[in-house]
């Protein structure tokens, strides 16, 4: 399959996030082989398709539960770990896989309606987890969640996604939409050495590690008591050398951050879980300044309760501003990469992200007609960026491609009927209220 997309403006997010002006990308079985203005490019015989609008690549989720869209709106009110003790591990213990699909199926069209093309998800059930986003024609990283509960056998969970990884491979699917990953949930559910044995589990397979590291200022007081801090604590299990994925880090000091950049951690920055739990403000200026690959997560829709990372991108921006009291923090072209191409290098993949010859075909179409592009698509660069990161968000994004495959039109899923998704999560919900 070969497509030709054509726009007045294309950004490919590359790490300068120039501005495209009357450019083409096209894909061709399912990987982009030319991004740039369409006077310069090659010849091509393939469907060619012209559009209004703005051309960027999927953008990546680096952190979401986004099954918990059975369960949004639960505790809202509540600080980060009574929300967690007194309403998410109660309702997820009456969860089926068939509801954790139900509830991802209509997470990752809502996503893809918001232009996000991948999502790492730490969760449960991931063979009906990763069903959901084959039907939907999204992308998947999947952590399969680890923690050592009552009720809950770590070791089994890790040897579940060893065996999976050892029979599957780390991507498969179609355009290799899914890939496996751990999803060890914390240093307060699980010990030192429990950590270091499932690091070693995955960087055998050269898996990602994804897990919670200080969202809170309270959960992590018996790992800061003896280590020093849960960075520290890692540092000293031999967590790192590998692929890690920190979630929240909102709580870090200048030895974590320093830590993080000389391994190679990546962060996944999720502003509106920790400003609606309360959980604080983490400091992505200073991660940055240091080299450390920052992507933004949503979290789960329990706790944002959204699934848009244009919002977080937003927030991400004025957070830092806010900050810092310095208005020249974080702008629009760094908000935009941290969606894109921050967020790919944070899950350590560089064939997503960005459009750029050889990475999937993940292309995003936002409408220019919108009072947020009123000024006119033709504004100085700085401008446009900024109308589409402070003005317009998601909102008027119209056609989604996933290597190369159509995935959203006018705004809507190609493959799943909306209305039955939503259909099937409110039956769930009523199902967990009754039990």
């Amino acid at each position: 399959m070969s497509l030709r997309l054509h726009a007045p403006v294309v950004l490919p997010c590359d790490p300068s996030c120039a501005v495209l002006r009357d450019a083409v990308v096209d894909v061709v079985d399912g990987r982009i082989t030319y991004v740039g203005e369409l006077s310069s490019a090659p010849a091509f015989d393939g469907e060619a398709r012209s559009l209004s609008g703005i051309l960027l690549p999927g953008l990546v989720n680096t952190h979401a539960h986004s099954p918990m869209t059975v369960l949004r709106g639960l505790g809202s009110d509540l600080p980060l770990l009574r929300w967690l003790q007194e309403q998410m591990w109660p309702n997820e213990a009456q969860m089926t896989a068939a509801d954790v699909g139900t509830g991802m199926l209509l997470g990752a069209v809502e996503m893809l309606r918001h232009g996000v093309t991948t999502s790492a998800e730490m969760y449960f059930h991931g063979p009906e987890l990763v069903s959901s986003v084959l039907a939907a024609g999204s992308r998947v990283v999947f952590g399969g969640a680890i923690l050592d509960v009552p009720g809950m056998d770590w070791r089994a969970q890790t040897d579940e996604i060893s065996s999976w990884i050892d029979a599957d491979g780390l991507r498969f699917g179609p355009g290799e939409r899914v890939e496996l990953a751990y999803g060890p949930h914390s240093a307060y559910t699980l010990s030192a050495p429990q950590l270091s044995s499932i690091a070693v589990e995955a960087r055998a397979r050269g898996a990602l590690f994804m897990v919670h590291v200080a969202e809170s200022p309270f959960e992590d007081e018996a790992a800061r008591a003896e280590f020093g801090s849960v960075p520290a604590l890692m540092k000293a299990s031999d967590v790192f050398g590998g692929r890690v994925l920190s979630a929240h880090s909102v709580h870090l000091s200048d030895d974590d951050i320093a830590l993080y950049a000389s391994f190679g951690v990546g962060v996944a920055h999720c502003p509106g879980s920790n400003t609606k739990l309360a959980s604080g403000i983490a400091r992505v200026p200073e991660m940055l300044a240091a080299g450390v690959s920052v992507g933004l997560g949503t979290d789960g829709p329990a706790s944002n309760d959204d699934l848009d990372l244009f919002e977080e991108a937003r927030l991400a921006g004025l957070l830092a501003r806010v900050s810092k009291m310095d208005a020249t923090v974080l702008g629009a072209a760094q908000a935009l990469l941290m969606a894109t191409r921050g967020g790919a290098a944070a899950l350590g993949r560089d064939d997503i992200g960005a459009l750029e010859a050889g990475r999937w075909g993940d292309v995003v179409h936002i409408a220019a007609d919108d009072p947020a592009f009123a000024t006119g698509l033709d504004s100085p660069d700085e401008q446009l960026l900024a109308n589409l990161v402070w003005g317009s968000g998601s909102r008027r994004v119209t056609d989604v491609w996933v290597a190369g495959e159509q995935v959203v039109a006018g705004g809507e899923s190609t493959r799943v009927d909306r209305a039955e998704a939503q259909a099937g999560v409110a039956a769930v919900a009523r199902r967990l209220r009754a039990s």
